[in-house]
């Protein structure tokens, strides 16, 4: 497991020299510090020594994503015209503030990147009246949605916990009025929506495809992440065999994400 490493005073030849060691992130401190997030494979005493001090000043990493991203703090990012700010920074008119919590969701990973950027292009093409989000964790794919012009949203999560941050993420944007946001999986919903996401891994799925389905409207589309390359056909069989027809396929660092239409 990543660990963190203060250092009160540490020049440019540092930070390239904690680059040169692997680190997975490094950040200036306000007090002319760094920080930086190192791999368990360099252990604290090899790296005091490549940098020529006798001790350094560890603590936990902080994961992020259900624990999938090491980051050592929340950070703007953009993933197309959206753009992703820290809830307790400055954000400019049009930005997606998003608490620091641990429910997934912070646009940092690969498939929730991919969502997005689907989410975007179906939305510029064809605009639906409402969306569902299956698995919402922060909520990010739902308020996104809004934000992007959609007018309603549904978000539905197993882990209340997620639902919590989801709910904080959707008062701090001005957006709960437009979101519902319900406790369970596909089987404790009812209607058809024109699209609908889903961005959790490939076994849960392939479980739960048949009642998924049932979920999406006439020639209706389904955005399908959190698919490892390795699994990409067979999830796809599995939706195929349901009726689905798929429409495009994208990939970021080993990772899948289907776009597909309902034939009905």
């Amino acid at each position: 497991m990543p660990y963190r490493v203060d250092l009160h005073v540490a020049g440019d030849e540092v930070l390239d020299r904690l680059v040169e060691l692997g680190a997975i992130d490094a950040e200036r401190l306000h007090d002319g510090g760094l920080a930086a997030l190192m791999p368990d494979s360099v252990t604290p005493g090899r790296l005091a020594r490549a940098l020529g001090v006798d001790t350094v000043s560890v603590s936990p990493a902080v994961a992020r994503d259900a624990g999938s991203v090491w980051v050592l703090s929340p950070r703007e990012i953009r993933v197309g015209r959206l753009r992703i700010v820290p809830a307790d920074g400055d954000a400019a008119p049009g930005a997606l503030r998003l608490v620091d919590a641990a429910a997934f969701g912070t646009g940092l990973h690969p498939t929730t990147a991919l969502c997005l950027e689907a989410l975007e292009e179906g939305v510029q093409h064809n605009c639906p009246d409402a969306i569902l989000d299956v698995g919402t964790g922060s909520g990010i794919l739902a308020l996104a949605a809004l934000m992007l012009g959609v007018p309603r949203a549904t978000a539905i999560d197993i882990d209340r916990e997620a639902l919590q941050v989801a709910a904080e993420n959707a008062r701090i944007n001005a957006l709960a009025e437009r979101v519902q946001l319900t406790a369970g999986g596909v089987e404790h919903i009812t209607g058809t929506w024109p699209l609908v996401l889903a961005n959790v891994l490939a076994a849960p799925l392939i479980e739960m495809a048949p009642a998924l389905v049932r979920h999406i409207g006439h020639h209706g589309r389904l955005v399908l992440s959190g698919i490892p390359s390795s699994l990409e056909q067979e999830v796809e069989r599995t939706y195929s065999r349901l009726g689905m027809q798929r429409l495009q396929m994208t990939m970021r660092a080993g990772w899948i994400a289907l776009v597909l239409r309902a034939s009905w």
